[in-house]
């Protein structure tokens, strides 16, 4: 353990500046200080909307090829308006994930000396000062073992722990009652109107217990009371019910709180640090000292932002977080995925147009790129089962909008499965959102090597994604190409003909697009021949391959965001989508294909100097991965010290600005956390284009380090050590068969990896086998 903490000597004033802890379901901000604390609760399933049909569509393919015939001809508005017609549906009850409830506590204590940390090493967040000369101790976290949140509060003085407890609820309809001294019972339903009529969402059902060493408890005005307690043990337990058709769901909150009650705090917490640090411990990062540790995590976020200081250890303080913040809003047995927010919910995104929802072009993405290389593959389930359900509810969208087999989702979802296009053509016909978000399962099974999981969920799950697609696509009768469209290059638009006129959203065969097809062609092609399965698919997908348009270089020099070299009219723009060819893809490589390279390489420059980039954090967190890609370590630590130091909250939490894409203040979005902490890990180790390569992206300010349990593609765990700029020890620990090639700086070896073995490798690739 290497005792890596965020840590203040200030409240919280705000959500802001909270503590986020979770279980993979429950989640909480804790924010305050000495005089009152308050606890931010949310649950992953408590979703306002529901459930609806596609009734009021049945476009077949004529409807199709009559849009993409005026598309094919230049005529791009007549096109739209007709896409505007057949594939633009009304907002019904699409909903948003909604926070469930606060608890506020109110304390009679004065104090001074305040600390308020949160330890990464066992996941509890904790509050401590002193008052009278006696010190005083808060900590809670959330257990996933027992399902619950659970605090304990004591003091050096005996009789000292006193406070009022109440709730308020945050959205929708909520009733508490008090049926005993230090129990509150509360139901809620959640509802809202800005993406919902107000009256349909999940039900909840929740219970809070007061437990105490000494003293009185009593009930008061709604609230419970304690007084002169020599110690205090909150617990915190709720339940909705979201995919269920009985009654049960609605006493499995009562069950855990009785089992929490009866097994005791001491017991909770040790199976809860032991449980969660069976996946922290795997990794660990040393990026170099710093002098810095003492200082209060956000005194080191503006000296970071101030560029005043040299602070390796923060970056490894942000990779670890986006780790402890998969934990603890992913767990192998979430019943949903990671939002916009993660787990938690600070009642901003929800309030907005966007919603605190599933955005397909690039947020949920970017919520699990870190997953499988930072050593946490079970922290991936929960995507893998959504995209499961999503390819199920996609077929109804596939026949309804396309008149076409297979499944398709587009630019977002929700909890219900909704698949449809987005109520506004100019962004919402992303057409391979669906296809995007169904690349983690590629990436689960390439790290994993599964054979169960590629042949009972990753292959039939992107098989009938295939089937969409062949059925969908059509070829331009200019080049011969297989192109998708009409559809969007994520959020962007673009000038026909090149100069400032006619700005348009809608084309045929966008790069994204033409990137993920081939993607999964050739992935679905290859896993066919692994399972000796579907050979008349096989020769459908071959052909088509054939057809698929290749990646061009535009007349800037730039890699060209449309089949056309069109005009950007939005050149500031902050989606970067056609660039998953060179990450988290990888048809775009420095070795493989050159001037490609150079070409992605342009698009970043040309992004980067716009004085008005949209400067958002998925961006600069997708900018650094892309300069990890390209090897230049420098200008990836500079996007991740722009990331750190200016789009991330006192809590370490990143936003996206006021301003942008119509948010009126910053407002977090938990991308940026899990980008970053995807960058990182790419700087230190790549494996992708069958190769493994070591230190690929190392910056200077990085000079020295230390990384262990990083995890490849081919099932193989790596630990690396570094000095002064040169690898000294790679060290690769396999648990399947194969041949990968091994690179650092521009030295190659082949070699063969055996289950169970472990091979050291100096910095002149010479390999030792253990």
């Amino acid at each position: 353990m290497n005792g890596l903490k965020l840590w203040y000597s200030r409240p919280a004033l705000g959500w802001s500046q909270g503590l986020p802890i979770g279980n993979g379901r429950l989640g909480a901000v804790i924010h305050g200080g000495i005089e009152k604390e308050i606890w931010s609760m949310t649950e992953i399933t408590y979703w306002s909307g529901q459930e609806e049909s596609l009734d009021n569509y049945s476009n077949d393919k004529s409807d199709i090829e009559e849009m993409r015939k005026h598309f094919f001809e230049g005529n791009y508005k007549q096109g739209e308006e007709l896409a505007k017609l057949a594939l633009q549906p009304k907002k019904r009850n699409f909903g948003t994930n909604l926070p469930l409830c606060d608890l506020i506590l109110r304390f009679d204590n004065h104090g001074e000396n305040l600390r308020r940390e949160l330890n990464l090493d066992n996941a509890i967040a904790a509050i401590t000062y002193q008052s009278n000369g006696n010190s005083y101790k808060r900590e809670a976290f959330t257990s996933h073992v027992d399902g619950i949140m659970a605090s304990h509060l004591w003091s050096e003085q005996a009789s000292g722990i006193s406070f009022t407890l109440e709730m308020d609820n945050k959205s929708g309809d909520f009733i508490t009652s008090l049926p005993e001294e230090g129990t509150i019972l509360f139901t809620g339903k959640a509802t809202e109107t800005m993406h919902s009529d107000g009256s349909c969402g999940v039900i909840s059902t929740g219970i809070v217990k007061v437990v105490a060493k000494g003293g009185t408890i009593v009930n008061a005005d709604g609230n419970v009371v304690l007084k002169n307690a020599d110690e205090a043990w909150i617990y915190f337990s709720a339940a909705t019910d979201y995919g269920r058709s009985d009654e049960s769901w609605s006493q499995e909150c009562l069950i855990q709180m009785e089992k929490a009650i009866s097994k005791g705090y001491v017991r909770i917490k040790e199976d809860h640090i032991t449980d969660y640090r069976q996946l922290y411990s795997r990794v660990s990062l040393e990026l170099g000292e710093s002098s810095l540790e003492s200082l209060p995590t956000d005194e080191r976020i503006k000296l970071l932002m101030d560029g005043k200081i040299n602070d390796p250890q923060l970056f490894a303080l942000f990779y670890q977080y986006g780790r402890y913040l998969t934990i603890s809003g992913s767990r192998s047995d979430s019943p949903l995925p990671m939002h916009l927010q993660g787990i938690w919910n600070d009642g901003e995104a929800n309030r907005m147009q966007w919603s605190c929802d599933y955005h397909l072009d690039i947020n949920t993405q970017m919520n699990y790129y870190p997953t499988e290389a930072s050593n946490l593959a079970e922290c991936h389930l929960p995507l893998m089962r959504f995209i499961e359900r999503l390819s199920v509810a996609g077929r109804s969208a596939a026949q309804s909008f396309y008149g076409c087999e297979g499944w398709v989702a587009h630019v977002f979802t929700n909890a219900w499965g909704f698949a449809s296009p987005g109520w506004e053509t100019s962004w919402g016909l992303n057409v391979t959102g669906g296809l995007w978000l169904a690349t983690h399962l590629r990436e689960h099974y390439e790290f994993g090597l599964s054979h169960e999981f590629l042949k009972e969920m990753a292959y039939p799950v992107m098989k009938e994604a295939v089937v969409f697609y062949l059925d969908y696509m059509t070829v331009h009768p200019k080049y011969g190409w297989l192109v998708t469209g009409p559809s969007n290059s994520p959020e962007n638009s673009f000038y026909p003909m090149g100069g400032k006129e006619g700005e348009h959203h809608l084309s045929m065969g966008p790069t994204m697009d033409q990137v993920l097809v081939r993607d999964l062609f050739e992935f679905c092609l290859k896993s066919a021949e692994l399972l000796d399965t579907d050979a008349d698919l096989q020769e459908r997908l071959k052909r088509a391959i054939a057809l698929l348009p290749p990646l061009q270089v535009g007349k800037r020099g730039q890699l060209q965001e449309w089949l056309e070299d069109y005009g950007e009219a939005q050149p500031d723009h902050r989606h970067l989508s056609h660039l998953f060819s060179l990450y988290p893809g990888n048809q775009v490589t420095v070795d493989g294909t050159p001037e490609l390279s150079a070409a992605a390489r342009k698009t970043l420059e040309y992004r980067m100097s716009r004085e008005t980039l949209e400067d958002v954090e998925f961006t600069l967190a997708a900018i650094a991965a892309c300069f990890a890609r390209l090897r230049d370590g420098e200008n990836a630590h500079k996007q991740l010290t722009y990331l750190i130091g200016r789009l991330c909250f006192d809590n370490l939490l990143t936003y996206s600005k006021a301003g942008i894409a119509g948010a009126q203040t910053n407002i977090f979005v938990i991308d940026g956390n899990f980008g970053g902490t995807a960058a990182i890990a790419e700087m230190l180790l790549q494996s992708h284009a069958g190769a493994i390569d070591l230190l690929p992206a190392l910056p200077e300010q990085w000079h020295t380090g230390k990384v262990k349990g990083l995890r490849v593609k081919g099932n193989a765990e790596i630990d690396l050590i570094w000095e002064y700029g040169e690898l000294v020890q790679a060290t690769i620990k396999a648990f399947s068969s194969g041949g990968t090639v091994l690179r650092y700086r521009d030295r190659t070896v082949s070699m063969t990896l055996e289950p169970s073995g472990v091979y050291r490798i100096d910095k002149h690739l010479r390999i030792q086998n253990e």
